[in-house]
């Protein structure tokens, strides 16, 4: 087998062929927080392609029962862990639930969306993965309502040290479909970036605050 031909360099071509993940060290651009980056990440835009979202379905319904054993319920994070969840939720044939952001400021002010009871078993579902706060945020609501979460599935993460200290703190186990490391491997080997590109994507997620700088010359 083609060293490339594994589920996870697979998943990694998909989402640049199809612009869901951007790579312009030399044209950065800017995340929400103000921080500069050489890469751009939208994985809902895997919804809009059948077999794109199959492959990927079928891969978390895996990256579940091997790991995490089939739970009660599952769960997604707004809102991008949404649709997502609530496919491989149908697969599975499980009861799905989603969390908010934030508690609505009206009605019930839920911060869960959905039927849950206390006890069950959870597993998370992530679209993206930076350093891992939301997500958590996630969690916690999960556990305060009696919960027990097994953990967090998600396609892609940064594979920031900060994302890892904070699943590790939080005692929450994080798998996810792809990396940022396959990724570099397959943009390199598919020719969507140059080999010379690829120290500066190293530099950025050994040190996202600091790249921008290394810029100016």
């Amino acid at each position: 087998m083609n060293a490339f031909d594994d589920p996870a360099h697979k998943i990694a071509e998909f989402l640049l062929q199809i612009k869901a993940v951007k790579l312009e060290p030399e044209h950065p651009f800017t995340w929400a927080s103000g921080l500069k980056s050489p890469i751009y990440c939208d994985n809902r835009k895997t919804l809009s392609y059948p077999k794109i979202r199959t492959y990927i379905r079928q891969q978390f319904v895996e990256s579940i029962l091997e790991h995490f054993g089939k739970p009660d319920v599952i769960a997604g994070v707004a809102t991008g862990g949404i649709a997502l969840g609530a496919l491989v939720a149908q697969e599975m044939g499980l009861p799905f639930v989603y969390v908010r952001s934030e508690a609505k400021k009206h009605g019930l002010t839920n911060m869960i969306e959905g039927e849950l009871e206390s006890r069950q078993s959870v597993v998370v579902i992530e679209d993206l993965v930076s350093t891992g706060g939301s997500s958590l945020k996630a969690v916690a609501a999960l556990r305060e309502a009696g919960c027990v979460v097994k953990g967090m599935v998600a396609i892609f993460t940064y594979e920031f040290e900060e994302a890892a200290a904070n699943f590790k703190k939080a005692k929450c186990e994080l798998r996810t479909l792809t990396n940022y490391s396959n990724l570099i491997e397959t943009a390199v080997e598919k020719e969507y970036i140059a080999k010379k590109d690829v120290e500066s994507l190293k530099q950025w997620k050994l040190n996202p605050s600091g790249w921008a700088q290394s810029l100016v010359k």
